[in-house]
């Protein structure tokens, strides 16, 4: 998935584009940049943009054993 009009090998995408390829909506990734937790991203210019390896690593972080485990793999 790439944002509109970037090159069709850019590894960036915009904040729409990353939170379709992560199943959640733009809004939540916005709300991620502001109280910290979400996946890194990158200023160019005025635009904010997601490289691909950080997406999939932020993802791989949030992988949990159960509904009462913390996140902290032993």
């Amino acid at each position: 998935m790439q944002s509109s009009g970037s090159k069709a090998t850019s590894p960036f995408l915009d904040t729409r584009s990353a939170a379709r390829y992560l199943l959640l909506s733009p809004k939540t990734l916005e709300k991620h940049r502001i109280l910290g937790g979400g996946p890194k991203f990158r200023k160019h210019g005025r635009r904010v943009l997601y490289h691909l390896d950080d997406l999939n690593a932020w993802s791989e972080a949030q992988v949990r054993r159960s509904t009462s485990d913390p996140g902290s793999e032993s």
